[in-house]
């Protein structure tokens, strides 16, 4: 895994901020993790280890989250995710890389007006369907886009209950991910040293992430947030 200087600025600022948006947030960390390893290392191999670095992530997460962790709640998402997960890498493999970075170009557009339209709240009494299909979505491009979140708000949970909801339901999306790309030989053991040396990284950021949860709202950093999203799409298309 060669990188020159330019990728590893932008995965020295990506990595860190991925990890503190997703445990501030309880999810979203794959919408800046994706794309910068994919302009990094390539567009199959920077997903693959994005969901590695994720899944580990998600660990620390369900580790400081772990008093408002609603299994029961959200078992039946859980499980929904997992199978459209699997059924969605398994299909990544098989995709032309061309139509993949346009899949991850698509959800975080589509991501970025749900967002910011009036219904993004809105309950749904389909949230194991679209909690399958966040799944899929994730497992073609690597991000769910804002389907895993309106899966999770139809359970209409308390909002560090949420975080730990979409904290389960990622680490559960995140590996499964993860062991469908290292049986296929995406993953190698360079990955999983690197994912070894960034834990303390995952450990910071992780309790910033949850600081900042308790103290500021999601909205604050949401300007920051899609403007790196934007500058993304346009390197994902050109």
């Amino acid at each position: 895994m060669e990188l020159d200087a330019i990728s590893l600025i932008l995965l020295a600022l990506a990595i860190p901020a991925s990890f503190i948006v997703s445990a501030a947030a309880g999810l979203g960390g794959s919408l800046i993790l994706v794309p910068a390893m994919m302009m990094a290392i390539g567009t199959k191999e920077g997903i693959a280890v994005a969901a590695l670095l994720l899944a580990c992530n998600n660990v620390a997460k369900v580790a400081v989250y772990r008093k408002t962790l609603p299994l029961r709640a959200s078992g039946t998402v859980i499980i929904a995710v997992m199978l459209g997960t699997a059924l969605g890498a398994t299909l990544m493999l098989k995709l032309p890389e061309l139509w993949i970075r346009y899949a991850v170009a698509l959800v975080i557009v589509v991501t970025l007006v749900w967002e910011f339209s009036p219904y993004h709240r809105a309950k749904k009494a389909w949230g194991v369907g679209l909690a399958f299909c966040s799944g899929a979505t994730s497992g073609i491009s690597g991000t769910s886009g804002p389907l895993k979140g309106v899966a999770l708000r139809s359970l209409q949970l308390e909002r560090f209950y949420f975080v730990g909801a979409a904290s389960l339901v990622s680490l559960v999306g995140d590996t499964t991910k993860a062991v469908v790309f290292s049986q296929s030989g995406l993953l190698q053991t360079e990955h999983l040293v690197l994912a070894g040396i960034l834990v303390p990284v995952m450990a910071g950021c992780t309790l910033l992430g949850r600081t900042i949860n308790r103290k500021l709202g999601e909205r604050w950093y949401s300007v920051l947030f899609w403007t790196v999203m934007g500058g993304y799409i346009l390197r994902l298309v050109t």
